[in-house]
């Protein structure tokens, strides 16, 4: 068993990504159409628009991972926050899977030995390490409010993405080895 601890961190990284990424579609699998533009209030984002964010981060940061700066010259990131009017479901989920392959064929190539290597964020430089932990942490950030939203869509149709309410117990027990 290897027990390095970069190894081990890589191989992690690789299988919490697709887990972010499992949770987000479950979610939004359950979401009518309709609701993909719907805003809370004026301050609020769509779930479109938090779709087309970070599909457009994805595909930004991690295309060219460890030789470009995460912040590409033709990302306009200002316009993935505004509605995009005839954009269908099909669309968005078109750019999503884009941005999140650039994710996991980035992560799937990375080798402990490029962790220590500078990658640039906007022209700031952080190892490759605090860019990866960086870029995950900003999906799980965008993947939490996109569960919340569909959550809020689907309300009483609403099927659970981990343990039931009320059953955290039962799950517990059926966890624990049979002795």
């Amino acid at each position: 068993m290897n027990t390095n601890p970069a190894d081990l961190f890589l191989q992690d990284i690789r299988i919490q990504a697709r887990k972010l990424k499992g949770l987000a579609d479950k979610a939004l699998a359950q979401v009518r159409d309709e609701d993909l533009t719907v805003t809370l209030d004026p301050e609020s984002n769509s779930l479109a628009m938090i779709i087309q964010h970070l599909a457009g981060n994805l595909r930004s940061r991690w295309t060219d991972f460890l030789t470009s700066d995460g912040e590409k010259p033709d990302r306009n990131r200002d316009s993935e926050f505004e509605p995009h009017e005839g954009t269908s479901r099909a669309d968005l989920l078109s750019s999503w899977e884009e941005g999140w392959s650039r994710l996991f064929g980035t992560l799937d190539s990375l080798t402990v030995e490029d962790f220590g290597k500078t990658v640039l964020i906007r022209s700031e430089p952080h190892t490759a390490v605090q860019a990866v932990n960086r870029g995950i942490t900003h999906a799980a950030y965008h993947v939490g409010q996109i569960v919340l939203l569909a959550k809020h869509f689907a309300s009483a149709d609403w099927r659970t993405l981990s343990v039931p309410r009320g059953k955290s117990r039962e799950f517990t027990q059926s966890m624990r080895p049979k002795t």
